[in-house]
C-alpha cells in the first residue's frame, strides 16, 4: 500500500476560545487533486496554512510520507502555497519566477523559467521581460503560480485561485493545475467556492463546516 504524501490525525486548532478546525483524519496522496469546499469560516484557509506548516496545530500530528513533520523540518521546501492575492516582487516576470531557483542555487534557470511560463499559458517571449506593474490580475496569478511550479513542489496548495478572475484566466489556471499534477507530479489541494471548477478539476472534494469534515465526494 502506498504511503500518503501527507496525513493529518486528530488535528485541532483554536483561536482564543473558538475551535476553528477539528479533523480526526485526512490524507492527501501524490498525483491527486483534492478540493476543499465550504462556507466562509469553515476552516479551509486554516487547513491550507497548516498543510503549508505556516501555523502549527494546537493538537494532533501531521506526517509527511509517513514521518512526523513540522515547520522546523526540510519538508517545508517541498510544499508551496498560492494565496488568493499573491504578492510579486517589484521586478520582471522572469526575475519573479527565477527567484526561488536562485535561492536554491539551481542550474538551467532560463530553461526552467521558460517552461514554467509556458505551463501557465504565458508566452515567455512576450512576458519574461515585463515588469510586475504591467500585468493584469489574471496574469499576476499565473506568474505567481509559475514561480511555485518551477520549484517542482511535492504539494501545491491553492487558496481561491480563480476568485475575481475572468473566465479565460480561470480556465488557464485550471489547465495549469492539471499540468502541475501531470508534468511535475505534484499533489494539489485547492480551496474554492467555485464548485463547477472544483468538480471539473479535482479527483475528490472534502466539504468542511465549522472546522469539521462533513463529507467527501
Amino acid at each position: 500500500m502506498t504511503t500518503p504524501l501527507i496525513t493529518l490525525d486528530s488535528i485541532r486548532q483554536r483561536y482564543s476560545d473558538r475551535t476553528v478546525l477539528d479533523i480526526e483524519h485526512m490524507e492527501f496522496s501524490e498525483g491527486t487533486i483534492t478540493g476543499l469546499a465550504g462556507p466562509n469560516g469553515s476552516g479551509k484557509s486554516t487547513l491550507l496554512r497548516m498543510l503549508a506548516f505556516l501555523e502549527p496545530p494546537a493538537k494532533g500530528t501531521i506526517n509527511f510520507l509517513g514521518r512526523p513533520a513540522s515547520a522546523k523540518t526540510s519538508v517545508t521546501r517541498q510544499i508551496t502555497l498560492l494565496v488568493q492575492e499573491p504578492y510579486l516582487l517589484k521586478r520582471t516576470v522572469f526575475a519573479n519566477v527565477a527567484y526561488g531557483l536562485r535561492i536554491r542555487k539551481k542550474n538551467d534557470i532560463p530553461a526552467k523559467v521558460t517552461r514554467a511560463l509556458e505551463v501557465v499559458g504565458l508566452d515567455p517571449a512576450v512576458f519574461a521581460k515585463r515588469q510586475w506593474f504591467e500585468l493584469s490580475g489574471g496574469e499576476v496569478q499565473r506568474v505567481a503560480l509559475a514561480a511555485r511550479l518551477v520549484l517542482k513542489p511535492k504539494l501545491l496548495l491553492m487558496d481561491e485561485p480563480t476568485a475575481s478572475l475572468d473566465a479565460k484566466s480561470a480556465e488557464l489556471i485550471h489547465q495549469a493545475a492539471l499540468s502541475a499534477r501531470d508534468e511535475y507530479g505534484a499533489a494539489l489541494v485547492v480551496a474554492s467556492h467555485d464548485m463547477g471548477w472544483l468538480e471539473t478539476v479535482t479527483d475528490h472534494i472534502h466539504y468542511l463546516e465549522n472546522g469539521r469534515l462533513v463529507r467527501t465526494v
